[in-house]
């Protein structure tokens, strides 16, 4: 039987694998949404422990950093598809979300950031005030 070989092909797969695509980003897939005046985005994390959970926010910049081990143990490895070591991801965020008021909160291997949006983006009504006040009207 003969086997055609590819070289690229398994470039591409371990690429893959290290880097993710931009459907599907291999170390911490994410969704975001807006609910009312909550912006919500939820980090997929398994196997990563709370403690090594890093949030900063600088400016309108929020950096999430986590840490998922190598295994310590010396055994034969048959398949590792899941990324190890130190990764990250960050989200630029428009002015209108008041990034002093994040909440964060980590349950069952998922992250989630509440993000409320700022007072000043909110939508409020402007009150018309009328030239002539205090001015009667001349009737004829």
């Amino acid at each position: 039987m003969l086997m055609r070989t590819d070289p690229f092909r398994e470039l591409d797969r371990l690429t893959q694998q290290a880097f993710g695509t931009l459907a599907r980003p291999s170390a911490m897939p994410m969704d975001a949404w807006r609910d009312g005046d909550v912006f919500h985005v939820e980090f997929d994390l398994p196997g990563v422990s709370q403690d090594s959970i890093d949030i900063d926010v600088e400016r309108n910049v929020v950096t999430v950093k986590a840490e998922r081990p190598d295994r310590a143990s010396d055994a034969e490895l048959l398949a590792a598809e899941r990324p190890r070591g130190v990764f990250s991801r960050q989200l630029v965020l428009g002015d209108n979300l008041d990034t002093e008021r994040i909440e964060a909160a980590y349950d069952a291997g998922v992250l989630t950031l509440k993000i409320p949006v700022a007072e000043q983006a909110k939508p409020r009504k402007i009150e018309i005030s009328s030239r002539n006040e205090g001015q009667q009207a001349i009737t004829a």
